[in-house]
């Protein structure tokens, strides 16, 4: 796996982009003086050295595209009978793309070969030096400045490119582990509550049965009080996922703005308002669920939370940037999930995406 492969990001997030344009003008830079080579030709060689160039640009195109150091590294060994000829003594035109070829070789390759590349590309430039003619020395120190050029300009985006993708992944898992958390508490706690029920309840079933036969009085008592134990342990997990539902507004949006702002965020929430009851309820798990949408659907770098009561509703907007152009303008199946909920309780939802924002307006009754 290659260096840029490693760090690879959706075409586009702005710090691929940068990346790649990094990459793009510092090849195209460096095969300037070899092309002013070539058209200062005066023989009809000029061409063949053209045509070493363009495949020179092709293969550097197809390398920073996909990773793969070795096609830029076979096409600057088919240039070398093509370019390293042509033009002035004095401009060295294949020492250039020596020097390309071994700047490209750590950021495309891993382990020691990056490096042992690297080397050789210079090494090669001063061998094809000695070839035509030229001094191995300047041949030399002309790669070894255009590598060192390459890789101090573009190993910096290369290594923060990395460190994005990790944030990211980071977020990703942080967002995940928390749902999981909370799943496995509401799984504690209602094994919790039914455990020690069912196990008296089947004792009830189990000596009730026994005693059918011999004291249908004490069975039936016995039966009774199974009976009773059940209702009992129905309306404890009705309770208690109605407890689970039922999240404060006010510590939902203080632990959205902790979790946004933890990933890197800034965050704006408003105030409560006061609201109680089942519209905060739901107003909460939404809110709830917009965090959720904002950590796994965009590259938000802002996020604002409004909260708005007017003609008996209250209205609510979750607004961020980072939209990909792709996404869906319904989001996902959490949202989807939210608008069915809601609909139960009479609030619905919507949601517009708009030059690379997206905004999640929920309507709830007061």
């Amino acid at each position: 796996m290659t260096e840029l492969s490693r760090t690879e990001l959706p075409r586009t997030d702005p710090a691929r982009a940068a990346l790649r344009w990094t990459l793009h003008s510092l090849w195209a830079g460096s095969l300037v003086v070899p092309l002013v080579a070539v058209l200062r030709e005066p023989t009809a060689t000029r061409w063949l050295g053209g045509l070493g160039l363009v495949l020179l640009a092709a293969a550097c195109v197809v390398a920073v595209r996909s990773g793969t150091f070795w096609v830029l590294g076979a096409a600057a060994l088919v240039s070398i009978p093509l370019v390293a000829p042509v033009g002035p003594a004095g401009l060295h035109p294949w020492a250039w793309v020596g020097g390309v070829a071994a700047g490209f070789a750590p950021l495309l390759l891993t382990g020691v070969w990056r490096w042992a590349a690297a080397v050789a590309g210079v090494a090669l430039a001063g061998v094809v030096g000695f070839a035509v003619g030229g001094m191995p020395a300047t041949h030399l120190l002309i790669a070894a400045s255009v590598a060192a050029t390459v890789i101090a300009m573009a190993g910096l985006p290369t290594w923060y490119a990395g460190l994005l993708e990790q944030a990211r992944a980071g977020r990703e898992a942080r967002a995940a582990l928390a749902v999981s958390e909370e799943r496995l508490r509401f799984a504690r706690d209602v094994h919790d509550l039914l455990g020690h029920r069912l196990t008296v309840i089947a004792l009830k079933a189990e000596l009730a049965g026994r005693l059918a036969g011999t004291d249908p009085q004490r069975a039936a008592a016995e039966a009774f009080e199974a009976q009773r134990l059940a209702s009992s342990a129905l309306s404890e997990v009705r309770a208690a996922v109605d407890g689970y539902r039922a999240v404060d507004l006010a510590e939902q949006l203080a632990a959205v703005r902790g979790v946004l702002r933890e990933a890197g965020i800034r965050c704006t929430v408003p105030d409560s308002g006061g609201l109680t009851g089942d519209s905060a309820t739901q107003l909460a798990l939404a809110v709830r669920e917009a965090c959720t949408n904002v950590l796994r659907h965009s590259r938000a770098t802002w996020c604002i939370i409004d909260l708005a009561e007017r003609d008996g509703e209250v209205l609510m907007t979750v607004t961020n940037d980072g939209v990909a152009p792709d996404a869906p303008e319904r989001g996902g199946n959490g949202l989807r999930g939210l608008g069915e909920r809601l609909a139960a309780h009479g609030g619905r939802i919507s949601g517009e995406r708009s030059a690379g924002t997206f905004t999640l307006r929920v309507v709830v009754l007061a």
